[in-house]
């Protein structure tokens, strides 16, 4: 076949750092029109074209001064894209392929490889089907971006009533392409719903989803099944290369023959999974401690003789360190013995132990059985606090908990927010970001979430095509508040680096950019369900609501009023400030009664929320002692009643009377 000639630089290099996206839109005007300095993200939808023209900052950065070099470009990597593919059909060579795609470059343009790749396959024999699934899955992530992925096989299920035309059986084929996806985890589960809500209900693509849902992965067994579509003799999987992997190490510590070891390894033919026989070859060391000097002695050689490259070895550690807990339950000494290893691997010169996250002993602090009840714990925190805004309600519940002291723990909680809060609207995002400036946590536990949040930033793509920009502003406006200094920027670019880095730079450098990042969510401090609301505010209005209902108000109209607060996670303070009420008022107290037995009856108020507020009222006994000095014994005749009246569970006398006795104490 004949071979392509050497690609101009000047032709195909769109930006001066490889892979950075461009937008694209069915709207390419509108968007001309309001384009900003802020990365734009990619948009989902099906649509071929892209923007037309931009703003002269971004046609200079990305080396284009019309849109006819741009479609230019686009038009030679799809001629360029069908000859590699073709060529691989014929040689099964999944190095050249990589090798080629790189060459290529436009690292953006790679999700239409996707599509053309697996198109080409639909029309061909089972072979060609398995060789195409088994390449993506090879290339994703080291060559192929989940995003890129993720946006071909979009254009791939979008496209499928033009497929249909030209393959009768198109639906059936695609729909095992995307199982096929699946089941190897380069497409999230969540793409079938994201797809099905995009595209037309009478629509080919739509027949193609539900297939891959139901015929597919609802299956029994339907891993192997799927796998086992078009595979023979001659065709692998992944999961084959992971056995064969698996096979050559055991042989090695059977025979110790190096050169056959090489050969075997050579014989794969897949240089871009190499990170998956150091990975295995470690855990294999740490399982059986004689084979370990022959196990890194033939990683150490493999390296030296340039049969497995840095970076593979860089990430066989990185995912040994990721897995390190789950290790930790068989090999309860793991830790330690990947630390070793480390060490030794660094002092021998075959890994760079400075690209790798860290495994101090305070890290140790998350084996235990707390951390995982802690990470339970942080997640109802934030969910709670998404509902009612009550920022001291959070920062009360992180007190309260004594493993929150960890530094360790603190970055969890923090990358826990910031991971909830970029799936959901800008109202969570602006009180995520609110939250991590009142928390006070030290810049150190900060830097520490998101740079893991960084760390993880490739897989949450696949449910989040937009997280770079995400991360980046939230990293902009850590700045902005003054949680993190701009040096810390650098240290963090030290540690993972990357485009969030460098785009949370670009937004801060920008002329008010202060001012810009402030209002980027909405900004104005909390926002509750009603839109300007503080907290503050909420909890006056509840003020407000039993004033007027004591002073003669309607009590539907009361019970309203509580219920368009929207925040029935806050009711408990409805109830405090009703029995606070009861306990400084001699007066009306049965009106307010009245209230809080129709307000539990109705289920406005839950017995958990009627609960939590009694506790609070509990808490700040102390202080309403000064103003009524009875008001232990008042409080605990309404404890009574509410007792009788079915408010409360009879255990809360009980635990009242430990957290008395526990203050006395104190």
């Amino acid at each position: 076949m004949e071979q392509t000639g050497p690609l101009s630089i000047s032709q195909l290099k769109l930006s001066s750092s490889p892979g950075s996206p461009l937008p694209q839109s069915n709207m390419a005007g509108e968007l001309s029109n309001s384009h900003t300095h802020s990365l734009p993200p990619k948009v989902e939808g099906s649509e071929e074209h892209w923007v037309e023209s931009l703003s002269d900052d971004t046609i200079e950065g990305n080396g284009h001064s019309d849109s006819a070099s741009f479609d230019a470009d686009l038009s030679d990597y799809k001629k360029k894209a069908t000859i590699i593919i073709e060529e691989y059909f014929s040689t099964n060579d999944v190095v050249s392929v990589a090798n080629e795609l790189k060459e290529l470059g436009l690292a953006e343009y790679r999700y239409y490889f996707v599509k053309k790749l697996v198109s080409m396959a639909m029309d061909r024999n089972d072979k060609e089907k398995e060789m195409a699934a088994f390449l993506l899955s090879t290339l994703y992530a080291d060559v192929i971006d989940p995003p890129e992925v993720y946006r071909g096989f979009n254009k791939l299920v979008a496209s499928a009533d033009d497929l249909s035309v030209d393959i009768p059986d198109a639906v059936d084929v695609l729909a095992v392409f995307v199982a096929r996806a699946i089941v190897d985890d380069i497409l999230p589960p969540a793409f079938l719903k994201k797809q099905m809500n995009l595209l037309p209900d009478d629509s080919k693509g739509v027949e193609v989803l539900r297939k891959a849902e139901k015929s597919y992965l609802a299956a029994p067994l339907h891993a192997e099944v799927v796998e086992k579509r078009w595979g023979g003799a001659d065709n692998w999987t992944a999961e084959d290369v992971k056995g064969r992997i698996n096979d050559l190490l055991k042989e090695y510590v059977m025979s110790g023959d190096k050169k056959e070891a090489f050969r075997c390894i050579k014989g794969l033919k897949v240089p871009f999974f190499h990170h998956e026989i150091v990975k295995r070859a470690l855990i294999m060391a740490m399982e059986r401690q004689k084979a370990q000097v022959k196990l890194l002695d033939l990683l150490k050689e493999a390296v030296e003789v340039g049969l497995i490259n840095t970076t593979q070895v860089t990430k066989g550690f990185s995912r040994i360190i990721d897995s390190v807990e789950d290790l930790s339950l068989d090999i309860p000494e793991a830790r330690s013995v990947l630390q070793s290893f480390i060490s030794k691997a660094a002092s021998e010169g075959w890994l760079c132990a400075s690209s790798l996250k860290s495994l101090s002993a305070g890290e140790k602090l998350l084996e235990n059985s707390s951390a995982g009840v802690f990470k339970d714990k942080a997640k109802s925190i934030v969910r709670e606090y998404f509902l009612s805004g009550d920022t001291s309600e959070v920062v009360h519940c992180l007190e309260t908990e004594p493993s929150a002291s960890s530094s360790q723990l603190r970055a969890i909680f923090v990358k826990y927010l910031i991971t909830l809060a970029m799936d959901r609207k800008k109202r969570e995002k602006e009180m995520a970001c609110v939250l991590v400036c009142s928390l006070g946590f030290p810049a150190k536990d900060v830097r520490n979430a998101f740079s893991m949040l960084i760390e993880s930033a490739d897989d949450t793509a696949l449910d989040n095509p937009v997280v770079v920009e995400d991360l980046a502003m939230f990293l902009a406006r850590a700045v902005v508040d003054e949680v993190l200094a701009p040096r810390d920027l650098e240290e963090l670019g030290s540690t993972v680096g990357g485009k969030v880095i460098q785009t949370a730079k670009t937004l801060l450098e920008a002329r008010l950019s202060g001012e810009r990042i402030l209002r980027c969510w909405g900004g104005g401090g909390i926002e509750t369900k009603s839109p300007g609301c503080t907290v503050s505010e909420v909890k006056e209005k509840i003020q407000v609501l039993l004033e007027e209902y004591v002073s003669g108000g309607d009590l539907k109209e009361a019970c309203r009023c509580v219920k368009e607060l929207g925040m029935p996670f806050f009711h408990h303070e409805v109830v405090k400030k009703s029995v606070v009420r009861i306990i400084e008022e001699q007066e009306k107290k049965e009106r307010v009664w009245k209230l809080l037995k129709v307000c539990f009856d109705s289920g406005l108020v839950t017995i958990y929320q009627m609960t939590k507020g009694f506790k609070r009222v509990s808490e700040s006994l102390e202080d309403l002692s000064l103003d009524v000095p009875d008001a232990a014994e008042k409080f605990s005749s309404c404890v009574e009643r509410a007792k009788v009246e079915g408010f409360l569970d009879e255990s809360f006398a009980l635990e009242e009377t430990q957290g008395k006795k526990e203050n006395g104490s104190a």
